[in-house]
């Protein structure tokens, strides 16, 4: 199998530093890589793995010992000096998003379990990992029990597992590298601060670096032998440069001048805790050794703050990761560029940006598409958001992990047990089922049979995550600035809450003469809270369109992912005013929905002294829970939404 290789990546100079870096000191503790697809960020991570120098390991340890500080608790231990060794290429280990705990952690070596009656623990994607490389691609889709694994280990240089009948605890320390999209959703904060640095990937936009990218790409797929080879010398000076930059590491001299800078740039950008203090230290002093210098200076701590600082930044809900360049120069003592001698295009501003003249302002006869409508529109921006109340989907799912509604999962409370062939043995039941009705199995080549084991699966409830589709009103009765400005918190409060619960997220608005399918359904809510602030608000009030719009969304969707179960959040007054007998289609729109079985929850977003009371007939048409605006916020008791069955 060829790998491509590092040295012919294109375009990727600070994620080839950075995966350089923590290849010369492991300590910093690994790359998060973010950016678009498409962008080659697996095909470097896999490429600068064939860099890195062979390991050393005992014999026969299936923990990968070293010889010279063995573990003294490692399970295949004790090593005795002297014992065998052998070397071997460091190791690359793939964790896939839908691996299961027992394949991470390790578990019960089944086999021998069931026929030796022996309790021998089978090691797993951690204890391979040790002292190498753990790879996940699509890090932020990780189940939430995965990444609770990942950050014990990180955080403690150790796997411990106690699970049927093992206790086994053994060495796992590895340099951690994930890829991730940002549109498909971001990482808990948590396992986002074990990562050591982070680098922002995207495509180039130069046509002629895009050639060469495709010119090199091709090459390799025609013929991989000549390409590799071609690249080969520039592969072996990269290698010795890593060794030499390893050596270099020890006598590199950090000063207290240094010090000193780097905590005075963490403590200007406002980090949490002591990490990135410790993490720009180590990537400073490992980038002295890269480039050959024998003490930090203020280059290499500047360089090594923008890899480490920007995730780490203090930062509301939805707001974009980075950092300020500008003070990040002003801290270190480097001066701004020169301004411009013949001063500032005097041309006159444009008017066409986002910024210029009106921006925010209502337009009239604009849509959200640019196209006439014959009716004013506005933009509200939202308030800061709040936590909200729980709303659930009702009755219990069987969809993947998550923190909202009630779910058949593979993680959570053992609740009974099953007969299967898949998912987490339930020991004790298998020993009882046994010992009760023992089965009679053949004897492979013989005529004679045996007792076998009547295996016993657990079956366990948690929590899953949803579809949360929020389907809003847009129309001219909700343009009333002040009556925006809530709705869109509230919405936004809900993204926040649909974030932390790790739910996919979908929107749909509806105004003047149709429906509009905003944001598809996407683990990003991110983008969700980008889409909801530039909504404009005016025009007729095409109820049914909409709600006949979210039927055919979450149709749709179920396709895909028939297992994930959705919630529909109707944000409106309920006043429907578009084309002929829009009550009318409005309510059988709703019957449609409700006939459906999709759990649903209505925002009541009319207020004043006199209502029409319209929002709360739309629910209880739904079978929804019919909650006024101002009650979407956490003070209220946490709320079930109880849709109608199927």
């Amino acid at each position: 199998m060829h790998v491509y290789p590092f040295s012919a990546v294109v375009g990727s100079d600070d994620l080839a530093l950075a995966l350089s870096l923590c290849a010369v000191s492991p300590s910093i503790g690994g790359v998060l890589v973010r950016g678009e697809k498409g962008t080659a960020k697996s095909t470097t991570v896999r490429a600068q793995a064939a860099l890195l120098p062979q390991v050393t390991e005992v014999t026969g340890c299936r923990f990968a010992c070293d010889p010279a500080a063995p573990d003294p608790a490692c399970p295949d231990g004790p090593h005795p000096g002297g014992a065998a060794t052998q070397t071997r290429p460091a190791r690359l280990v793939e964790l896939p998003v839908g691996a299961t705990e027992d394949r991470v952690t390790g578990s019960l070596h089944l086999q021998k379990a069931l026929s030796a009656g022996t309790a021998e623990y089978e090691p797993g994607l951690l204890a391979r990992a040790h002292r190498g490389v753990l790879y996940v691609d699509e890090v932020n889709l990780l189940h939430d029990h995965l990444v609770d694994l990942l950050l014990d280990a990180a955080a403690m240089g150790r796997c411990s597992v106690e699970r049927d009948g093992v206790s086994v605890s053994h060495a796992a320390r590895f340099v951690l590298v994930g890829t991730m999209n940002p549109e498909e959703g971001e990482l808990r904060p948590q396992l986002l601060d074990r990562f050591g640095l982070t680098v922002e990937v995207a495509a180039p936009r130069d046509p002629q670096v895009r050639a060469e990218i495709v010119r090199r790409r091709l090459a390799f797929d025609a013929d991989p032998d000549v390409f590799v080879a071609r690249w080969a010398d520039a592969e072996a000076a990269l290698t010795r440069r890593l060794a030499q930059a390893r050596d270099r590491l020890p006598q590199v001299r950090l000063d207290d001048d240094a010090l000193v800078a780097i905590a005075e740039v963490c403590a200007a950008f406002d980090v949490d805790g002591m990490r990135a203090d410790l993490v720009t230290a180590k990537t400073a002093v490992a980038h002295a050794a890269w480039v050959g210098r024998d003490e930090v200076t203020r280059e290499d701590i500047a360089v090594a703050a923008r890899l480490a600082l920007p995730h780490r930044r203090r930062r509301n809900p939805f707001d974009e990761p980075g950092m300020d360049e500008s003070l990040l120069d002003e801290l270190l003592g480097e001066q701004p560029p020169e301004p411009d001698p013949d001063g500032p295009d005097d041309s006159g501003p444009d008017d066409s940006g986002p910024d210029g003249p009106g921006a925010g302002e209502a337009t009239p006869g604009r849509d959200d598409r640019g196209q006439g409508s014959g009716a004013a529109t506005s933009v509200a921006a939202p308030a800061e958001p709040y936590r909200t109340r729980l709303f659930t989907a009702d009755r219990t799912g069987r969809g993947a992990a998550g923190r909202r509604s009630r779910a058949r999962t593979t993680v959570g409370r053992t609740v009974g047990e099953r007969r299967g062939d898949t998912g987490p043995i339930h020991l004790p039941a298998t020993i009882r089922a046994t010992a009760t009705h023992p089965c009679v199995v053949p004897v492979a080549g013989t005529t004679e049979t045996t007792h076998g084991w009547q295996v016993r699966r657990k079956v366990v409830e948690g929590r899953e995550a949803n579809l949360v589709l929020l389907c809003v009103d847009a129309s001219g009765s909700m343009a009333a600035r002040q009556r925006m400005t809530q709705v869109k918190t509230a919405i936004l409060s809900l993204l926040l809450d649909a974030y932390r619960r790790r739910d996919t997220v979908g929107l749909v608005t509806f105004r003047g003469d149709r429906a509009t399918l905003v944001l598809p359904p996407t683990n990003s809510v991110d983008v969700a809270a980008t889409r909801l602030r530039e909504l404009p608000a005016g025009g007729r009030t095409p109820l049914a369109e909409g709600l006949l719009e979210a039927a055919e969304t979450i149709r749709r969707h179920r396709l895909r992912e028939p297992d994930r179960r959705a919630l529909l959040v109707v944000v409106t007054d309920g006043r429907a005013t578009a084309g002929p007998d829009a009550v009318a289609r409005s309510l059988a729109a709703a019957d449609r929905l409700a006939a459906a079985g999709i759990d649903a929850v209505v925002v009541d977003s009319e207020t004043g002294r006199f209502r029409m009371g319209l929002a709360a007939r739309l629910a209880e048409r739904l079978g929804a829970e019919h909650v006024p605006v101002g009650e979407v916020h956490a003070d209220a008791l946490t709320t079930v939404v109880r849709g109608r069955a199927a």
